[in-house]
């Protein structure tokens, strides 16, 4: 019984001793991890305030300074084990931590995949929060991008969220990404109609628009199909949707009240589509009818 109290406390004091030689190493690191750690907190404070001065998008400033971040932490504890001796250990973590990936990579391809092309598209950024874009078929305002989706608002009011991997791998349309966006709208003219004219009173109508730009986007007038009743003028415009005090839809419907207004003030008919109806009253039909 003496034997084993003696054990006991001859690994105790064995215990001590270790403490005592490892407690400098572990003061050393642990001060050496709160200061990294406050660095961490303030670099990232400050590289979000720098990034979002120069970067006109707020989600890829805080990606970026979060990710500094998060990095300055996993060096200060990687800091912290080394200082204690556990070099090995810093070094055994960050193999695991790689293999680990690696089999949840698998484990997760969807998550992974959806988290990888968030990265790219917070870095390409083919769109911005705000802009009016087509994605998988579906137009609309982006609302948000995370690191899992795309959410846009459609213009009926409608909430989609797209995983990243689809915006990645699909063609993605932006409407406004330059501030410049093309409108058009058609005005069907009587054939008789001296077309001259009429293409002269359009141009000048949309031109008095403040909306539409002019210079190299002047607007423009040109003739479309030629329909059964009229000869159809497609009249194309430019507008700033950066600046822009009037709606797109609300700003295209003034124009069009506007060139109808002029049109029928200077005498221009605007036909409706012509049915031709023929009577064969007492006259024999060109064709027999055939009853079973």
């Amino acid at each position: 019984m003496t034997h084993f109290f003696e054990d006991i406390k001859v690994q105790v004091l064995s215990y001590y001793d270790n403490l005592v030689v490892l407690f400098p190493k572990l003061v050393v690191g642990v001060v050496l991890f709160l200061l990294i750690y406050l660095f961490s907190r303030w670099i990232r404070t400050y590289s979000l305030r720098r990034l979002k001065l120069r970067m006109d998008d707020p989600l890829l400033a805080r990606f970026v300074s979060n990710l500094v971040g998060t990095v300055f932490v996993i060096i200060a504890f990687l800091v912290l084990l080394q200082a204690v001796g556990l070099g090995e250990i810093a070094i055994g973590l960050l193999s695991t931590a790689g293999l680990g990936a690696f089999i949840l990579g698998f484990a997760f391809k969807d998550i992974g995949e959806n988290f990888l092309s968030g990265i790219v598209l917070a870095f390409k950024r083919p769109f911005r929060v705000g802009d009016t874009v087509e994605l998988n078929g579906h137009a609309g305002k982006v609302i948000t991008l995370n690191l899992r989706d795309v959410q846009i608002k459609t213009f009926d009011g409608k909430d989609i969220f797209i995983p990243n991997a689809n915006v990645i791998k699909n063609a993605v349309i932006n409407y406004t990404i330059d501030g410049f966006l093309r409108q058009e709208f058609t005005i069907g003219l009587d054939y008789e109609s001296n077309m001259e004219e009429a293409v002269k009173i359009i141009q000048e109508t949309v031109s008095k628009n403040q909306e539409v730009l002019s210079g190299e986007r002047s607007p423009s007038v040109v003739y479309g199909d030629l329909a059964a009743s009229t000869l159809n003028v497609k009249v194309q415009y430019w507008i700033n949707t950066f600046e822009a005090n009037v709606p797109g839809l609300i700003l295209k419907r003034n124009l069009i009240d506007q060139v109808l207004d002029a049109l029928n003030k200077n005498g221009f008919y605007l036909p409706s589509d012509i049915i031709e109806v023929k009577s064969y009253k007492d006259k024999e039909l060109p064709f027999k009818s055939q009853v079973a």
